[in-house]
């Protein structure tokens, strides 16, 4: 056996190297085939799960496994700290540039719609050309992007910026979904997305409480600084510590139609497109919290500021709570009935929003029917995120893109509805809940049709 080379001894190798490869036969489309995946000319459009063993992620230490779990977590909370940081200051956006709340909004709008846009792109260059690459240049533009909506004299340019700000930031989301789904399989992979699902679920509730205390020592303009310095300490932890999980052989050929391939195989699954659809709307349910609670219950209930992050932080409490019990029913009840029994659960607790939210409602019941739908999303999210990826091996940074764009793209579409309605009571943030639940509901049994989903692997 040959010896290795002085300069290879003491060198960690990638993690898809840690696994012996399949043997591959060429594709009449050029693509290679995935070593993850199994098929036969009848099912070849099914991907199939393949024994735990042939993940690379099996052979990872503990150690090594909770590195992948900080550096990735990091980069799933990006996007949401980009889009939502800022958020406490705009009464001071409006004050200081002199322009309407209707204007400083559609910053917002504009960074999800980048955030969204940005994970349609990322998702597929990072099949094709492996994971890193994408990451450092997207969070690169980010950095750039950042700096410059600090120093932009006016609302339109901030807007530019922040509109490349979520492009820059959509990498982050995207390539850490597809990195677990490299590296894992199975009940590993619930285990290991059920973590970050917890970091992008917190991310939107806790950005504005450290906005918020941002804001008490720096200028608003500052907290654009802020995230330019996160995401060098994005590009900074993704040289040094990760390693590339896409080894040439499985990455997607550059020829043509093969992107139109990738989303055809994605969008051609009902059971990945009902997940996509019933993580968007759960999403959607979230954020409509989210952009109404600081006018309801500082301007409706009288909170002060501080009286408000506490309840924002123990409704964050829920999420946590949620995203844990679902990594352990996951590996009991499968995936797919922890959605029905979430999804159930949204449902209820928003009606009951409804009914007891009316103007002059007592606050104690609407903070309960509340933290019932927060803690329910917190275990919907990590089971969707099993569910769509565990299918699609082979294009998982596609698969990952989708999801993302998805789960923003209905969330900005959807959220603004409260504040048409009205904040004067919670009844209207309810309504909107209801109406995301009850379409979460239909789409898990119409669609998805959860007797038909096979269990969870070892």
């Amino acid at each position: 056996m040959p010896h290795a080379r002085n300069g290879d001894r003491g060198r960690t190798p990638p993690p898809w190297a840690l696994t012996t490869p399949t043997a591959q036969r060429p594709r009449p489309d050029g693509a290679q085939e995935d070593p993850h995946v199994t098929s036969t000319p009848s099912t070849r459009s099914t991907p199939t799960p393949t024994p735990a063993s042939s993940h690379p992620g099996d052979a990872l230490s503990r150690g090594r496994r909770a590195l992948y779990v900080i550096v990735l977590g990091t980069l799933t909370a990006l996007g949401p700290f980009t889009i939502d940081l800022y958020l406490p200051a705009f009464p001071r956006v409006e004050a200081d540039l002199g322009v309407t709340a209707a204007m400083v909004q559609l910053t917002l709008t504009g960074t999800t719609v980048g955030f969204a846009v940005g994970q349609l792109v990322m998702g597929p260059w990072s099949d094709r050309v492996g994971r890193r690459l994408p990451l450092l240049l997207a969070t690169s533009l980010h950095i750039l992007a950042s700096v410059g909506a600090a120093f932009a004299p006016d609302i339109v340019t901030i807007g530019v910026f922040r509109v490349l700000q979520g492009a820059g930031a959509a990498a982050g989301a995207v390539v850490a979904m597809a990195t677990v789904r490299d590296l894992f399989g199975g009940k590993p992979l619930a285990r290991m997305l059920s973590r970050l699902a917890l970091v992008n679920g917190m991310g939107p509730i806790l950005a504005p409480l450290v906005g918020s205390a941002l804001l008490q020592v720096m200028p608003w303009r500052g907290l654009f600084l802020v995230l330019a310095c996160y995401g060098v300490v994005v590009v900074v932890a993704v040289t040094l510590l990760i390693t590339e999980t896409l080894p040439p052989e499985r990455r997607t050929a550059p020829v043509r139609g093969a992107l139109a391939r990738s989303y055809r195989r994605v969008l051609g699954d009902r059971v990945f497109v009902g997940m996509a659809l019933i993580g968007g709307m759960s999403f959607a349910g979230l954020f409509s919290y989210i952009s109404s609670s600081a006018f309801l219950f500082q301007q409706e209930y009288g909170l002060s500021a501080g009286q408000y992050g506490v309840l924002f932080a123990v409704n964050s409490l829920g999420i946590v709570a949620g995203v844990q019990l679902s990594s352990l029913l996951m590996r009991r009840i499968g995936p797919q009935w922890v959605v029905a029994g979430s999804g159930a659960v949204q449902l209820l607790s928003a009606i009951a929003i409804v009914v007891v939210g009316g103007e002059g409602a007592p606050l104690a019941g609407i903070l309960v029917g509340l933290f019932a739908f927060i803690l329910a999303t917190g275990f919907t999210m990590p089971a969707v995120q099993v569910l769509a990826l565990a299918r699609h091996g082979r294009e998982a940074g596609t698969a990952a893109s989708v999801l993302g764009a998805t789960n923003f793209g209905l969330a900005g579409l959807i959220s603004p509805i409260v504040g048409v309605i009205g904040v004067g009571s919670a009844a209207p943030m309810g309504a909107v809940m209801t109406g995301t639940a009850l379409v979460s509901v239909l789409v898990l049994w119409l669609v998805v049709r959860p007797r038909g989903v096979p269990a969870l692997e070892d």
